[in-house]
């Protein structure tokens, strides 16, 4: 009898200490994701920047695309300091601390277009979180992003806190979901939600407010003084 206990209460210790170390190993794992994801993605989308900036600073005027990117955004209410943006929205691309933009030649504009919705997405959680606040945005909050040349100072004017991510109707040229019936000048920020899950999307829409050149000293517009 007291060899089977003693059996039993080595089993017993044996499953707690595995258990301990799977907390550790799954603690380790949330540090990594949340954490030190962020790190890196923050380091590589800070020499990213730079390499913009750079190419900026030693070509001619314009706004057009590059590999390294379109330019950057500038989001006071979320509290992320600038957002490098680049084509696409594929996770590899966003893993690197970035907001992408959609693609689709149909739906998606750039903010020098005309017409059109300028359709973002970026991580909520991890990998730079470059969307993580975005619950913080009210309607009148400015949205800017910055080209080589030209400030685009949008206001939100709606949000849609929860839908499915198959709703592609949010990324239309006229986002109805959003109250808009007429063409003009939209952005629309896309990120997943509840925190900490790819459950559904939050979404953001701004209309464009105004535009200003960008100057000598690249003296930001009022809403980022």
């Amino acid at each position: 009898m007291a060899r089977a206990r003693g059996r039993i209460a080595g089993a017993i210790s044996v499953f707690g200490e595995l258990l301990i170390t799977a907390g550790v190993v799954l603690g380790l794992f949330v540090v990594y994701s949340l954490w030190w994801t962020n790190v890196l993605a923050d380091r590589e989308a800070a020499k990213q920047g730079d390499r913009i900036r750079d190419d900026w600073a030693n070509s001619g005027p314009g706004a057009l695309d590059t590999k390294d990117g379109i330019g950057f955004l500038h989001v006071p209410a979320m509290d992320d300091g600038e957002v490098l943006v680049k084509k696409g929205t594929d996770t590899e691309a966003l893993n690197n601390g970035i907001a992408g933009y959609y693609t689709d030649p149909i739906k998606s504009a750039l903010p020098w277009h005309a017409k059109g919705n300028f359709t973002l997405a970026a991580h909520r959680d991890g990998h730079g979180a470059k969307f993580h606040n975005i619950h913080k945005l009210k309607n009148g909050d400015p949205i800017v992003f910055e080209t080589r040349d030209t400030w685009y100072v949008y206001k939100v004017f709606n949000r849609l806190p929860e839908t499915s991510k198959f709703n592609v109707d949010v990324l239309q040229p006229v986002p109805k979901e959003s109250g808009k019936k007429k063409p003009g000048r939209y952005i629309t920020l896309t990120t997943c939600t509840p925190v900490y899950t790819s459950n559904y999307r939050y979404i953001v829409w701004g209309e464009l407010e105004r535009t200003e050149k960008v100057d000598k000293n690249r003296t930001p517009p009022a809403e980022l003084r």
